[in-house]
């Protein structure tokens, strides 16, 4: 069977964007069990309530929720199982120093899931939690550019604007 070449997103978290700020991006992969990657295959998994966490000098991912594989047996794995993250040294450094930096307030969410090359791949954000008057304000400002690009295009096409009230 040929090898998958390319980038095959299976899930993404939405919520995570919308609730925080996302400073920096990092590609991790996954230590997973072999029902874990059928079901990847298969789409079945959740990222809502997902957090990585630092654990003796590793990356842990809580929460991130893979169902079982249908056609498994007594060897299927457990649906919310905590699964180490696998990253290089320098990069595990270089989080957990943000992580720990007195007053920061960072944590680390998986943003989506994907298959790259064949291979099972989580992207993380190095994050701060938005206040609801941030996110309120986030709207605001994505409804009016909507509304901007809106009355560019029809200018561009020579129309005139038309409100219906």
């Amino acid at each position: 069977m040929a090898r998958e070449t390319g980038r095959k997103v299976i899930a993404t978290n939405k919520k995570a964007r919308h609730d925080y700020t996302v400073l920096k991006t990092y590609e991790a992969g996954l230590v997973l069990a072999g029902t874990e990657v059928k079901s990847l295959r298969e789409g079945r998994v959740s990222l809502v309530d997902a957090f990585a966490q630092e654990r003796d000098g590793e990356l842990l991912l809580y929460g991130l929720h893979i169902a079982e594989y249908g056609y498994g047996t007594w060897t299927n794995h457990a649906p919310r199982r905590t699964r180490k993250l696998l990253l290089n040294k320098i990069e595990i450094a270089r989080i957990l120093d943000k992580l720990r930096e007195a007053g920061g307030g960072y944590t680390l969410v998986p943003l989506s899931m994907y298959f790259s090359n064949g291979w099972a791949k989580v992207e993380l954000g190095l994050a701060r939690g938005k206040k609801s008057y941030d996110k309120r304000q986030a709207l605001a400002e994505r409804d009016a550019n909507r509304e901007i690009a809106r009355e560019l295009g029809r200018r561009l096409k020579g129309r005139t604007a038309t409100r219906r009230d």
